[in-house]
């Protein structure tokens, strides 16, 4: 409506700018701080969010801001200074870098004004604060590629929400392309083969290689969430990529909560029970993260090698994300411009 305040005009910013192309990476985002007065805010965004929990509303954010947030901030703030570094937290820090990689890729492979930005789906930076920053930049025309290989609701389908109602937001929004997925994509399977044969080639090689992917319920792929194929999907290109027999590779689900049926196998009955079978060294990998954070840090590489050792086994060998690896930008860089095709400044 006129003299609405919902609508940013951005008088004059973008106007006498160049117009320029952006990409914009989203992540899941983080906590600004180990504590729990820094973690409550944050939960309270990421659980708050339908997509993340889809159960009726009222009694959702009863139970949550009446019992779970009074009670889950101290044991995550706890779980996060596990992993936190002098830089921040591991997933902020890895993100900006690969962000910064990326841009230098593309520069590289493409002259001409693409504007690079981070934002996080919870937490700072935001997408909305992101995408006004980029407009008043010169952005016209933007791609969106959210760092989630693997396509669910609760995840890529999340940050489109949040792209669509900062878009509602602006007078003259930019034109919009999305990235749903790259699960499938040669150029990541081939990254992640090849980070999985350089911990090979440092450490020697485990008696299985276990590939756990982020958990979600179970009735959210009854409902149609192409999560777990996808997943599946990614775990059957990597086996067939690394020449591994079927009995070699064991793929799980790490990260449930509540009491409903999640995805299976569960990641933490899975390392256990391949402790109670005497193994003496599994190596471990996340294909569904794009960069390390609490849920391979420190669920994975700790509290799951725990779970491993007191089961009767040895070394649970964490293999690391692709983070801000050269073969990660450039795969992210060739993606990108795939995209991007067709764009008049694309051409330049």
């Amino acid at each position: 409506m006129p003299g609405s305040s919902n609508y940013t005009g951005l008088a004059g910013d973008s106007h006498a700018t160049a117009p320029a192309i952006g990409v914009l990476l989203v992540n899941l985002g983080t906590p600004a701080a180990p504590t729990p007065a820094a973690v409550r805010p944050y939960l309270a965004q990421f659980l708050g969010d339908p997509r993340v929990i889809e159960y009726p509303r009222l009694l959702w954010l009863a139970i949550l801001h009446g019992v779970i947030l009074r009670i889950r901030p101290r044991r995550s703030a706890h779980a996060y200074s596990r992993i936190w570094t002098d830089q921040g937290s591991p997933l902020r820090v890895l993100s900006e870098a690969l962000a910064a990689r990326l841009a230098d890729k593309l520069a590289a492979l493409r002259p001409g004004p693409i504007r690079v930005e981070l934002a996080m789906r919870y937490g700072t930076p935001e997408v909305f604060q992101t995408i006004v920053r980029m407009q008043r930049e010169g952005v016209r025309r933007l791609l969106v590629l959210p760092l989630y290989p693997q396509y669910s609701a609760t995840s890529t389908g999340s940050v489109l929400d949040a792209v669509a109602d900062s878009i509602k937001r602006l007078r003259w929004p930019p034109e919009l392309r999305t990235v749903n997925d790259y699960h499938d994509r040669p150029a990541y399977i081939a990254a992640l083969a090849d980070r999985v044969r350089a911990h090979w080639n440092q450490h020697g090689r485990g008696e299985r290689l276990l590939l756990s992917f982020h958990g979600i319920p179970q009735r959210y792929v009854d409902a149609g969430d192409p999560y777990y194929e996808q997943c599946m999907a990614t775990a059957r290109l990597l086996r067939q990529a690394l020449g591994l027999a079927g009995n070699e590779v064991i793929t799980s689900f790490q990260s449930r909560v509540g009491r409903e049926r999640w995805l299976h196998p569960y990641t933490d009955e899975t390392v256990r029970e391949l402790g109670r079978q005497g193994l003496k060294r599994v190596d471990v990998i996340s294909p569904g993260f794009a960069v390390d954070c609490l849920e391979t840090l420190e669920e994975i590489a700790m509290q799951n090698a725990e779970f491993f050792r007191g089961a009767g086994g040895g070394t649970l060998s964490y293999i690391p994300c692709l983070n801000d690896s050269d073969t990660h930008a450039t795969m992210l860089a060739d993606l990108a411009l795939q995209h991007l095709q067709g764009w008049p400044e694309a051409a330049t």
